[in-house]
């Protein structure tokens, strides 16, 4: 469920993106109608709707997710903030300056942030952010859990990389659907990964 919650945005994004590409005109009447306000020249054309449309449903759904988890009295974690802050960001951008780049830009910077963390945390203040998350969980050894974090923090470095290849050297429609299914598969191809490496020095706290 928690991954179902943390997806969210990502596939409101990537369903108003196909359902507006899908009816261009209707999308372009909605997008005149809710964001010509929030647009600079306040035109939204018809090339421009669907990812205009689905950029600030990601932003509305993001926000909506903090909201929830407020009114039900439960803590935001500071990965949703970051992602609330830089989608709110890269996102507004977009829709103000009708411009996709800006979007595009948004996964790099999320996953460089997160990366930036987990390796200054380890090399600047020797803090093990993936041992803080986990640790209760589970017991391993010092140099497991360092390898962990270095591992974690490599991964989100190498997917910013990744993002920036695929928005700038395929089209539109290739990133949006590569942004969801892509992403979310290596992710699950690293989980499975650690999860064999660990499971030879895991020992679970009872």
């Amino acid at each position: 469920m928690k991954l179902l919650f943390d997806l969210f945005p990502v596939i409101l994004f990537f369903a108003v993106f196909k359902l507006a590409g899908a009816n261009p005109e209707a999308a372009q009447a909605f997008g005149s109608q809710y964001l010509s306000a929030l647009v600079a020249g306040g035109e939204v054309t018809l090339q421009q709707a669907p990812i205009l449309l689905s950029t600030a449903v990601a932003i509305l759904a993001t926000i909506a997710q903090v909201v929830w988890l407020l009114a039900r009295r439960k803590p935001v974690d500071n990965m949703l903030w970051l992602s609330l802050a830089i989608i709110m960001v890269f996102g507004g951008a977009t829709i103000y300056f009708h411009d996709e780049q800006f979007i595009k830009l948004k996964p790099t910077v999320l996953y460089w942030c997160f990366a930036a963390a987990l390796l200054g945390a380890q090399g600047v203040f020797r803090k093990n952010l993936i041992r803080a998350m986990m640790g209760k969980q589970m017991s391993l050894p010092d140099q497991v859990w360092t390898r962990l974090n270095l591992a974690w923090g490599l991964f989100f470095a190498m997917m910013g990389v990744l993002n920036l290849y695929v928005a700038y050297r395929f089209p539109l429609e290739f990133w949006v659907s590569f942004k969801l299914f892509g992403f979310l598969g290596l992710m699950v191809a690293f989980v499975v990964a650690q999860s064999i490496y660990l499971s030879r020095h895991m020992k679970e706290i009872e």
